[in-house]
């Protein structure tokens, strides 16, 4: 009997490829999407006119009509799973809390850990599957009982940052078919199979805001009253103009700021308890110390200290650092070399060469 395996199916070329692959090597495939998103209700909230169901976003109504048709073109069963509600209360709600606390949020890590490798997964088991299938550019690997999360041969593309928070059980039923492959193969591939989204564009923002206008979507959820204006400060003390609010502001940011001065300001610190926006030059957000905290191992748990490469956004290249394990689940990370925005609430992941050691959250910097 074929092993059964459920691919998730987001529209694009690299999920539908990974299940063209899956279906070749001798797997039982089943397609799924998740509706995770009501996009004719959100336009029509923030353009107060009836919208398209599309938004230059991933999982759109469309995307999902799109991998309905790879779907039938690879003749595989294919099946749409509602989990608004679920990604509302893991994804959404997360994100916005975050920004609310001053922190700049990641939504792809719990997205992926809660939606596609717990729900889904679950999902899976339930109609005999063994394993959820993904389009990351990725690999997997087993090592002495343990198992590890790879970077994709393809390094533009590498996505193994975004999985840092799935566990032991969760790897184990992963597969990635991917990793070994560059997207221009993916593309080729897709054409090879026929397939209608060989040449179709890559969603390049956070999939559920339209428009890549976050300062709309936070104030729809947010009471009015809860985001306040207040001062923008220099690192000096000198107050030089005032912030829309906290929420949207993050550390780095330049443009945007809405202030004139003689030289280039960036964000160097979101003080929350006294709700000043403090700014500096572009040494101030250079840092080399901060607290990580909620780390989840794939070696055994650190016991004192190791060396590692540290990648602290996604676009970031991982830099070596020394790693200092305070209690259970929290380490400081010591860089070698000072960083450009150590940003609280983005995730740091940690490295030996290409290999997923471990990940969790930055806290604070020092």
């Amino acid at each position: 009997m074929k092993e059964r395996v459920v691919i998730a199916m987001s529209g694009g070329v690299d999920s539908s490829v990974a299940a063209a692959i899956l279906k070749d090597e001798g797997y039982d495939v089943i397609g799924i999407s998740m509706q995770i998103w009501d996009y004719s209700a959100e336009s029509h909230a923030l353009s107060g006119a009836e919208g398209s169901d599309k938004f230059g976003t991933c999982c759109s109504l469309d995307d999902i009509n799109d991998a309905r048709r790879v779907a039938e073109k690879l003749g595989i069963p294919f099946y749409v799973l509602n989990l608004e509600k679920e990604f509302k209360r893991d994804v959404v709600d997360y994100f916005v809390s975050e920004y609310m606390r001053g922190r700049t949020p990641n939504p792809c890590v719990p997205c992926n850990q809660r939606l596609k490798f717990d729900m889904l997964l679950n999902y899976a088991i339930k109609i005999g599957a063994s394993k959820v299938a993904t389009g990351h550019y990725a690999k997997v690997v087993e090592k002495e009982g343990r198992y590890f999360i790879k970077r994709g041969v393809d390094r533009s593309k590498d996505q193994s940052y975004f999985l840092f928070n799935l566990s032991q059980e969760q790897l184990k039923r992963a597969i990635f078919p991917l990793g070994d492959y560059t997207k221009s193969d993916i593309r080729k591939m897709a054409k090879s199979f026929g397939l209608n989204v060989a040449e179709k564009e890559e969603s390049q923002e956070i999939c559920f805001v339209p428009d890549n206008n976050y300062e709309d979507f936070i104030r729809k959820r947010v009471d009015e009253y809860r985001i306040e204006e207040g001062e923008v400060v220099t690192t000096d003390g000198e107050v030089i103009g005032r912030h829309r609010g906290l929420p949207f502001y993050t550390i780095g940011q330049r443009k945007g700021l809405g202030i004139s001065y003689e030289r280039p300001l960036y964000v160097s610190e979101i003080d929350l308890e006294n709700n000043r926006l403090i700014v500096g030059e572009s040494d101030s957000v250079v840092k080399r110390e901060f607290i990580v905290e909620n780390v989840n191992w794939s070696i055994p748990q650190l016991i004192t200290s190791m060396r590692a490469l540290v990648q602290i956004r996604y676009r970031h290249n991982a830099s070596e650092a020394e790693i200092n394990l305070t209690n259970n689940n929290t380490v400081k990370v010591i860089y070698d070399e000072p960083q450009r925005a150590i940003t609280p609430g983005q995730a740091a992941v940690f490295y030996l060469e290409d290999t997923l050691i471990g990940g969790g959250w930055i806290k604070e910097v020092i």
